[in-house]
């Protein structure tokens, strides 16, 4: 079963929300690329997490979810599809989810447009909100929309710097992932009339599945296999992404100088054998341990928001990002 369908949440009303957005847009012609390139992304699918998590969020208030909440649900996608399109780009990822990504498609420059076109447009329609009946709106349609730059830009400036501190990885997979997942709960819950608090509990519990996802997500690049990633396994590294499964080998010192001689115009064959090293070091379990204390706080998140029918569902979240480690242990054996 698939996430939306264990939380019972539709789809296809966030779906038709965001092609609405590029659709009505009276400065956008009907048959222009940017329609058709966002009409295009959009029907291609996904798993919808952050949306998904406005909604749950919204149930934890006296008010039943309304227009506005599949709203924000479709502009948090708006906002992440967005930085997916800068993220092929500056990783020069030339999939994604199995298909060639958008700058493939339509050519560097046209991407860009559409993915500055995304974020610019969201922050358009959030602003219509500022100042009403949700707090938070400020947060996701200003600082988030930096703060994913941010990342961007850290993660950009850092390429093959490997003394980076654990503190600058957190803080870059922070504001990259984890900061919108968090908002996402946090703007459905005030969405619905939720109190302060309960929205901040919620923010915590997506913070901390958004950072474990992420830890995740960097351990797959070394474990899975490039069918199941969409993309050839080792991208992170060979773009001199320094994740924490990185982090973690350079300490070992049969594994830190291999990885410190990397650099841009080093051979594949020496980025495949790093890839394999790291893959069967203790980085990996190191790095799912972290993940798995992550998820642990977000289960305390769930215990202080019990009183609420809903906290059912931050456990069917949570399972759902605590899936697939018995899966990548498999991997790597």
């Amino acid at each position: 079963m698939k996430l939306h369908e264990a939380l019972r949440i539709q789809l296809e009303p966030i779906d038709k929300e965001m092609i609405n957005i590029v659709k009505y847009d009276a400065d956008v012609p009907r048959n222009s690329p940017i329609v058709r390139s966002v009409t295009e992304l959009i029907r291609a699918g996904g798993k919808r997490l952050r949306p998904v998590m406005v909604v749950v969020g919204s149930r934890f208030g006296p008010g039943r979810p309304q227009r506005k909440t599949i709203r924000f649900a479709a502009f948090t996608e708006f906002i992440h599809a967005a930085s997916l399109i800068h993220d092929d780009i500056i990783d020069r990822s030339a999939m994604r989810r199995g298909e060639p990504a958008l700058h493939v498609k339509i050519g560097v420059n046209e991407a860009v447009h559409v993915a500055n076109y995304m974020m610019a447009r969201s922050v358009e329609l959030l602003s219509e909100y500022e100042g009403k009946d949700n707090p938070y709106i400020r947060k996701l349609s200003g600082v988030l929309t930096t703060k994913l730059c941010l990342g961007e830009y850290q993660q950009l400036n850092s390429r093959f710097q490997f003394d980076l501190p654990l503190e600058r990885y957190l803080e870059k997979t922070n504001n990259k992932t984890a900061l919108l997942m968090a908002t996402c709960l946090q703007v459905g819950a005030s969405s619905s009339g939720a109190d302060a608090q309960t929205a901040d509990l919620l923010y915590r519990f997506g913070e901390c599945v958004g950072m474990a996802f992420q830890i995740r997500d960097d351990v797959l690049d070394f474990t899975a296999s490039p069918e199941s990633l969409g993309k050839p396994a080792g991208s992170d590294l060979r773009n001199g992404n320094v994740t924490l499964p990185v982090l973690y080998a350079l300490e070992d010192p049969r594994l830190g100088p291999r990885i410190r001689s990397l650099n841009a115009a080093s051979p594949l064959a020496e980025f495949a054998a790093a890839v394999r090293l790291i893959a069967g070091s203790e980085a990996i379990d190191r790095s799912l341990q972290l993940a798995e204390s992550y998820l642990q706080q977000a289960e305390g998140m769930i215990r202080k928001l019990g009183r609420y029918p809903a906290h059912r569902d931050l456990e069917t979240l949570l399972r759902y990002f605590a899936a697939g480690k018995p899966e990548r242990a498999r991997l790597r054996q």
